[in-house]
């Protein structure tokens, strides 16, 4: 059989994908209504950011130990007991009652959500097609495009119709869909991390070898960059949307965005393998400023739309783009850090960019999108840097 004709849709291609999806509607579907959540608890807007932000601090936190973890532990083990925290967590809200527990809760979440992440794509590196890596890459990422519409909406039915314990239900139920597909996942002939007896591989890596792969960090952190300018609208855009009296067309932002997305995916792929990586990210960038500036300048129903086509066109476009770059140019025995240093830098921005921002709403939350469309801009001399020739 021709290598090009090697199928993408297999077993395997379809559970790390069902355990990306239901992973990131984990993240997603919490993260867009914990805010508002905080605040029915009477928080400020800065550590109701803090509230959503952690989750993602948690992850970074694990994130640093995942790529040493998934080399010496093993892909599928690392994936099992994070995934596992992961699901226990969930079950943790239903007994939250303020936001400092809260906040605790979050943390221990997103420690299990940073390694499982990290290991799900570790292992689709492995199981997917290498002779149609790119191609087959775009379509497993699709998992976190479905998750960034379904989440969000999702998520704001189930908050206005049955309040926070019905979020946190769907939450537990994702995440235990998550742990199901992983493990299901055949990854023994080509885990790396352990052997046929299941010993510990030691680990021979050393100083800062042990957490980031160095090729991958330029690229890292532009496209950190551009997540601090999306997780703006996304941990933001209900409160904005109701101060603006926009709630109708904001509940369909990120209908619209994944719309975009899905369309857009296959179209960006094939430029990006006919005309490199520079032209899909200066232009992702480019488009997301411009989006974020839109709603805080002129909000309407037009402006709404304008923006989610130009988040998609940016991060949604630049997060597969930018992870296909990072695992497609380092070596294989690296591959798992180059993932991990990748995350570790958006998970930081996404972290902290909540409460950063958050402390930018004085007189209203239009600030806050002026703040994170700058800063998008700020990662376009990066990513020329970055991507020259």
């Amino acid at each position: 059989m021709n290598v090009s004709d090697e199928k993408i849709f297999t077993k395997s291609f379809f559970l790390v994908f069902g355990a990306l999806l239901f992973t990131a509607l984990v993240m997603y579907a919490l993260m867009s209504t914990v805010t508002e959540y905080a605040t029915s608890m009477g928080s400020t807007a800065t550590v109701a950011g803090l509230v959503s932000g952690i989750y993602i601090f948690g992850g970074l936190c694990s994130r640093i130990y995942s790529g040493n973890a998934l080399e010496r532990i093993g892909w599928k083990r690392t994936a099992m007991i994070f995934m596992s925290i992961h699901f226990l967590s969930c079950l943790l809200y239903f007994i939250v009652n303020d936001v400092t527990l809260l906040l605790v809760v979050r943390f221990i979440h997103g420690i299990g959500f940073g390694a499982s992440a990290n290991a799900i794509v570790t292992i689709a590196s492995d199981v997917l097609p290498k002779s149609r890596f790119g191609e087959a890459f775009g379509y497993f990422m699709l998992g976190t495009t479905i998750a960034v519409g379904l989440g969000p909406y999702l998520s704001g039915i189930l908050y206005d119709s049955v309040g926070s314990q019905g979020c946190f239900l769907a939450a537990g139920i994702f995440s235990a869909l998550a742990l199901v597909f992983i493990y299901f996942v055949d990854v023994s002939a080509h885990d790396p991390g352990v052997n046929r007896k299941g010993e510990i591989i030691e680990d021979t890596s050393t100083g800062i070898e042990k957490v980031f792969e160095r090729g991958a960090i330029p690229v890292s952190l532009f496209t950190a960059l551009t997540s601090l300018g999306y997780v703006s609208i996304l941990s933001f855009y209900r409160l904005y949307a109701a101060e603006v009296n926009m709630s109708g067309i904001f509940s369909w932002f990120f209908i619209i965005y994944s719309i975009v997305l899905v369309a857009s995916r296959p179209i960006a792929g094939r430029i990006q393998d006919t005309h490199g990586d520079m032209i899909i990210c200066v232009v992702g960038i480019v488009a997301q400023s411009m989006g974020l500036f839109l709603i805080a300048f002129a909000p309407s129903a037009v402006t709404v739309v304008v923006c989610a086509v130009c988040a998609a066109l940016g991060f949604g476009t630049l997060n597969s783009a930018c992870t296909t770059i990072v695992t497609r140019n380092t070596p294989e025995n690296r591959r798992s850090y180059a993932v991990s240093t990748f995350f570790i830098f958006c998970d930081a921005t996404m972290g902290f960019g909540p409460a950063l921002l958050g402390s930018f709403a004085v007189n209203g939350y239009a600030p806050i999108y002026y703040i994170a469309s700058l800063i998008t801009l700020l990662a376009l001399p990066i990513c020329v840097y970055s991507l020259r020739k």
